[in-house]
């Protein structure tokens, strides 16, 4: 079945009823259409048939975990993106969700400003990303997901986290996972072996 696209729609998923009516009342007031969901199911069902503008989703979560629902989406790949809802103490989990495909997360308690900024943001940049391939010919690129080779072009360009965030529309915190990812991925112990692995291996022809 072909998902189609619901460009003006915002996903939320929270098995917290007051966590999805702020949410809700927020998003309904730019004018998005809004649906809810209190469990990872429901959601991933609609989610394999209709593809939202950006998804809201907990960490945790009834049933499947938030780091659960995003390996059944498969994230990474995802059209839309999806923001991670996390406590203060969930940082290792929010971690763990971007490497699983999530776009970035929000802490709670989170400002309705500074969600609303963000979703908009990333909506813009995922809608610019998807016509553009990040050309990568360097020996392990095919090791690199999608995001790490746009953080990791920052990274060569030289670009402070903080620079690479506001291109790429996420928290300076989410490069550093990224970034971390990438070494960890090519073997690199600084960022100057970073550049050294990218310049160093041009494609052959």
């Amino acid at each position: 079945m072909d998902m189609k696209a619901d460009a003006e729609a915002i996903y939320i998923v929270d098995d917290d009823p007051a966590v999805r009516d702020a949410l809700s009342v927020l998003f309904n007031m730019e004018g998005y259409v809004v649906e809810t969901f209190s469990d990872g199911d429901t959601f991933i069902q609609s989610a394999s048939k209709a593809v939202p503008a950006c998804v809201m989703l907990d960490v945790h979560m009834p049933g499947r975990s938030g780091i659960e629902i995003l390996k059944a989406l498969n994230a990474e790949n995802y059209p839309a993106p999806i923001f991670i809802i996390s406590g203060q103490g969930d940082i290792p989990m929010a971690v763990e969700a971007i490497r699983n495909g999530a776009f970035d997360f929000v802490e709670k308690p989170f400002s309705a400003e500074t969600v609303l900024e963000r979703v908009k943001e990333s909506i813009a940049i995922t809608r610019q990303r998807q016509d553009k391939v990040v050309p990568a010919s360097f020996q392990g690129a095919d090791l690199l997901t999608r995001r790490e080779l746009e953080v990791l072009k920052e990274i060569t360009d030289g670009a402070s986290n903080k620079e690479a965030g506001r291109t790429l529309g996420i928290s300076p915190r989410t490069v550093e996972v990224h970034r971390a990812r990438i070494m960890e991925k090519l073997g690199a112990r600084n960022a100057a072996d970073l550049v050294r692995i990218v310049l160093g291996h041009p494609s052959a022809g």
